[in-house]
């Protein structure tokens, strides 16, 4: 387990792309709450103590340095679920997936990427069908670059956030109807976690 200075001092091999998506984050998910319906308890920089903890974080969670949270982030929800290699690939589609899977886990967001991928392939004639296995690898990324080919960058990209985004609304509304404590952050979900992603930047 890595010490809190290794955590923090790991920051500095995160990419240039993948630090203004951390700092996109940061904006959204704000500092320290401690919401009584959010089942992830005390969070601080989108962090909850669950994970804190498992990163071998000892400190008061209101204390929780930005510098720990940003290489949780990068570890947990970029490189780990995969979502790095989209990076290079679609920023937007990485942004919409790493977004995404801060707010839900990432392997929400892997499978609704693959869902979206599966469903543009006009039933295996452009590329054939993945995996939905909750975690991307080289087959995504493959079936991707196959779509970007076929319909354009600006095209593939715009097509695949919005049905990540579709899929991200249904599986909040799913929340919201299994447990009505979910319904008191469903606008903050509705307003700054769908269509969040500028489609201009495809």
């Amino acid at each position: 387990m890595a010490s809190n200075k290794q955590k923090a001092g790991a920051a500095g091999a995160i990419s240039v792309a993948a630090l203004a998506i951390i700092a996109a984050l940061f904006n959204v998910e704000g500092g320290y709450v401690d919401h009584p319906s959010d089942p992830g308890g005390a969070t601080k920089h989108g962090i909850t103590e669950k994970v804190a903890r498992m990163h071998g974080y000892e400190g008061a969670m209101r204390a929780l340095p930005k510098g720990f949270a940003q290489a949780v982030y990068y570890q947990d929800y970029i490189a780990g679920p995969g979502f790095d290699r989209l990076i290079g690939v679609s920023e937007p589609v990485a942004r919409e997936a790493i977004d995404s899977g801060v707010n839900t886990g990432p392997a929400h967001p892997s499978r609704w990427l693959q869902t979206a991928l599966n469903s543009l392939n006009r039933r295996q004639r452009d590329y054939a069908d993945i995996a939905i296995d909750g975690r991307v690898g080289p087959a995504t990324v493959r079936a991707y670059q196959s779509l970007a080919r076929l319909r354009g960058d600006a095209t593939a990209c715009r097509l695949v956030v919005r049905l990540m985004d579709a899929q991200q609304g249904a599986y909040y509304l799913s929340l919201a109807h299994g447990n009505s404590r979910f319904e008191d952050f469903m606008v903050g979900w509705a307003a700054n976690r769908i269509g969040n992603v500028d489609l201009g930047r495809c």
